[in-house]
């Protein structure tokens, strides 16, 4: 999956939503529950195994996701960017001032091992 290379770069901290609906219109934020904040190596960890998951085609289920990423720089202001994950249709959607068009849809294989690593860090943070 590709990640937009300048805002991976420029995170200082990543916040874990548990999507509670999917928003009314795209490129506004998925509404949810904070769950985690990570910072330092846990968002690197992150970056790294999002950037790792292998592309897949694309599955129908009508896009539920469970788990959205906001990731921020140090000023902690806008997000660069938002990626919510919806690991039946292995589809991640993106928005943010730092995402180009090309990457706001893009599929995983779900099915992979880095999706099922993300997936349980996802759980773990998931109160």
């Amino acid at each position: 999956m590709q990640l937009p290379a300048e805002a991976v770069a420029a995170t200082a901290l990543i916040e874990v939503v548990r999507i509670s609906a999917v928003p009314a219109e795209r490129g506004v934020p998925y509404p949810g529950r904070t769950v985690a904040h990570w910072a330092g190596s846990e968002a690197d960890d992150a970056l790294w195994l999002i950037g790792s998951l292998p592309s897949s085609e694309q599955h129908r289920c009508g896009f539920s996701p469970g788990w959205s990423l906001r990731a921020y720089r140090e000023s902690l202001d806008l997000a660069l960017f938002e990626a919510a994950f919806c690991f039946n249709c292995h589809e991640v959607r993106m928005h943010g001032t730092a995402v180009p068009p090309m990457l706001d849809t893009q599929f995983f294989n779900a099915d992979s091992a880095p999706a099922h690593a993300l997936l349980a860090l996802f759980r773990a943070a998931t109160p």
